[in-house]
């Protein structure tokens, strides 16, 4: 959210550093010409659509409107899910004074300047106020801690609005006086809920236009859960048809909007995507997790979304790397090659086309067999380095270039492996207290089939089960 974002369906104009905000409270007369997302701005509790986690009976918000104790809090959630609408309301309902920072344009200075006008309102009147600071993870560590000692006594009620996740964003001693409050993005029928409102209202377009049923879904899938991106895209499609329709006059009746009037007015649904925020690791989680389930459909419709957002391809393409080795590995060896060649396609040619060898890769890899054989055996190997179990390098595997290694035995009686029939001769090669540790164990599954068989017999004759006389090599 920015500072001039609405709420769950509204927006506030750019606030001054520190305000009683006049304009958003419930009651308030609404401009007919401001944005219907303005005008369907809920004015009370009951008219908010969804969060009925926090709203409901005993719920936290619920419980501090109805006079509850006074408790900081920090609201949590995509855009469009009601954080700004919620603490404009609550300061409305409890009759206290409220003031709002943007995170985008204040500092330090105002921050402390509105919990100055808050300690005097206090001593003046025993009125507290309630401190709305939109996109709170923006404030750095300082402007965060300038905050405490306000909220620890009660100067001020802090209720924080953040699109990211704060226990990611937001200092620890603020996030331990506050309560994090996680909003969700709406359901599908909480988003219609709002548009037929909205249609209906006379705040809002008060009955000029009706929808078509396949026109109401469109607007509601175009929404992905935002209510303001659903009541935005009302609107444009509402114009859209009454143009259509040659500007009709009210007598003449309701103006009925079609998938057509919504398709021109919103050519394509923004993907709920931040590259910095939670919604980055979640799609990239997702992503990875239905490659390594097999889901082929669902990690190119992650993939598509990725790239959709703008996400930077050779993040995607790193991350397919990894997963190559890590949930495939010698189950697939060319699972490997596959997810190099779409790095190299997206380093060589770019995007667009890029999304072309990206989904090559992403099939390959979702369609592949999976073993993290590779992975738990370099893991494992790194443990016991780690653990100190190292030991010497044998003295037949040491470098035998130098003057004088001959003399420190270096390299003598070294087998040199193609000079033996089979290829596998009999000699220790780990360090003496790691002779018959095991770190690679093949899955069985693809390519490692065939491993899981052969890796014993290899075992078998590099340990000493092979007949194979040795031969010497300097």
């Amino acid at each position: 959210m920015t500072g001039t974002e609405p709420g769950l369906f509204g927006v506030f104009d750019e606030p001054a550093a520190s305000t009683d905000l006049p304009s958003p409270r419930p009651g308030d007369a609404v401009d007919p010409a401001a944005p219907l997302a303005v005008r369907m701005r809920p004015r009370t509790l009951d008219e908010v659509v969804g969060q009925g986690h926090l709203l409901g009976p005993g719920a936290p918000l619920r419980r501090l409107v109805e006079g509850g104790p006074p408790a900081s809090m920090l609201l949590y959630g995509p855009p469009g899910t009601g954080k700004t609408t919620l603490a404009t309301l609550v300061a409305g309902a409890t009759g206290r004074r409220f003031a709002q920072l943007s995170a985008l344009s204040a500092g330090v200075k105002e921050v402390r300047a509105v919990i100055a006008e808050a300690a005097a309102a206090l001593r003046r009147t025993g009125e507290q106020t309630v401190l709305f600071i939109d996109e709170v993870h923006r404030f750095s560590k300082t402007q965060q801690d300038s905050l405490l000692a306000a909220v620890e006594n009660r100067t001020v009620i802090l209720v924080g609005a953040t699109t990211e996740n704060p226990f990611f964003s937001v200092v620890s001693p603020l996030l331990s006086r506050s309560l994090v409050l996680q909003l969700h993005p709406l359901t599908p029928d909480e988003v219609g809920q709002l548009v037929d409102r909205a249609v209906t209202d006379p705040r809002g377009l008060d009955g000029t236009v009706q929808l078509a049923v396949p026109a109401r879904a469109q607007v509601v899938a175009l929404a992905d859960g935002d209510g303001r991106r659903a009541l935005t895209a009302l609107e444009a499609a509402a114009d859209g048809a009454r143009s259509r329709a040659g500007g009709r006059v009210p007598d003449a009746g309701p103006v009925t909007v079609e998938v057509a009037d919504v398709e021109r007015a919103v050519d394509r649904a923004a993907v709920r995507y931040d590259r910095d925020g939670d919604q980055h690791y979640d799609v990239i989680s997702a992503f990875i997790k239905s490659i390594r389930g097999s889901d082929v459909d669902a990690a190119l419709h992650y993939l598509a979304r990725m790239i959709e957002a703008g996400e930077d391809p050779r993040f995607i393409a790193r991350r397919l790397m990894v997963h190559a080795s890590e949930d495939i590995g010698m189950a697939d060896p060319t699972a490997l090659q596959a997810a190099v060649a779409a790095a190299q396609v997206v380093q060589l040619v770019g995007l667009p086309e890029a999304r072309i060898g990206l989904a090559q890769a992403t099939i390959h890899l979702a369609t592949a067999p999976k073993s993290n054989a590779v992975v738990v055996a370099i893991d494992e190997a790194v443990a016991d380095v780690r653990a100190g179990r190292a030991g010497g390098v044998p003295r037949h595997l040491r470098d035998g270039h130098y003057p004088g290694a001959a003399a420190l035995g270096n390299a003598r009686r070294y087998v040199y492996p193609p000079d033996t029939a089979d290829g596998v001769p009999a000699q220790q090669y780990p360090p003496d207290e790691l002779v018959g540790r095991d770190y690679f164990r093949p899955a069985g599954r693809g390519g490692e089939r065939e491993l899981a068989e052969r890796l014993p017999r290899l075992r078998r004759a590099v340990r000493g089960g092979s007949s194979t006389p040795p031969v010497e090599q300097q």
